[in-house]
């Protein structure tokens, strides 16, 4: 028998910022590429796996604000989800020391555009641009929304952490070209109907935050119901069916408008 495949730890970020042209959401998301070993193709939220280099800064803590209470293996996932943010959109959540604004789209440009490709090709490190330009991480953006470890069985499994927050409204983001091919603003109501007819490809997970997202008219009110909202840990059990489907059972009580989902039934 196969060893069991190691389950990483990993964050995940939805980016909000409110329509202009209705009430509702929109969320920042991108295509991934169709190279990419995991989720090729799919239309997805930023993010990816905790790194030494995370753990490393949830260790300095004059480089973050709002970790007060956090636990350090928490705070790994808090400041991956925020490196992983920069890296494929491009927005960057954090504050000049000794400021209790974030920094301005201009600075957030000329960052971007020093090391954002060097920090994805493993030229140099958060940690170095965060000390050469004075930056605190605000990890007080951040409001945890949902925890999702991939069924046992799956040849790779991570341990993910979802995460809320308010886009700042002069940074809009951009994909970076190479594990991503492409990315828009959209509404979880826009995303779920390009779901259903084809246009988008949909992880199940993702489909899941989105519908519940979508039940948010403003990213303030998304973001309080989360404040409010107990995480339930999601690790779905996955069975085939006997027409060659498969079926997947999670824990009625995470809030996702059901507890078992029914994929690929053969006609």
């Amino acid at each position: 028998m196969a060893d069991a495949a190691a389950v990483r730890p990993a964050s995940t970020v939805l980016l909000l910022r409110d329509s202009a042209a209705a009430r509702e959401i929109e969320v920042f998301m991108m295509v991934r590429h169709h190279q990419i070993e995991f989720n090729s193709g799919a239309l997805v939220f930023p993010g990816g796996s905790v790194d030494k280099g995370d753990r490393e800064i949830a260790g300095m803590p004059e480089l973050y604000s709002g970790g007060d209470g956090v636990a350090a293996e928490a705070l790994g996932f808090r400041i991956a989800g925020l490196r992983e943010t920069f890296e494929e959109s491009g927005i960057l959540l954090a504050r000049p020391r000794r400021s209790d604004a974030l920094i301005d789209a201009a600075a957030v440009r000329e960052i971007e555009a020093a090391h954002r490709l060097a920090m994805c090709e493993g030229k140099t490190s958060f940690l170095e641009v965060l000390e050469t330009h004075g930056l605190v991480l605000a990890l007080d953006a951040l409001v945890p929304y949902a925890h999702w470890i991939t069924p046992e069985g799956m040849p790779k499994r991570f341990d993910t952490w979802f995460f809320l927050a308010a886009a700042p409204p002069d940074q809009l983001g951009a994909h970076d070209g190479r594990e991503s091919t492409d990315s828009v603003w959209v509404s979880p109501r826009e995303a779920l109907a390009g779901g259903e007819d084809g246009r988008f490809k949909l992880p199940f997970p993702t489909t899941r935050n989105l519908i519940r997202l979508g039940k948010q008219p403003a990213v303030a009110e998304a973001l309080a119901a989360a404040r409010d909202m107990d995480v339930v840990t999601v690790m779905p059990v996955m069975t085939r069916t006997a027409d060659g489907g498969r079926q997947l059972r999670i824990p009625p009580e995470a809030g996702y408008d059901g507890e078992v989902f029914e994929f690929g039934a053969a006609g």
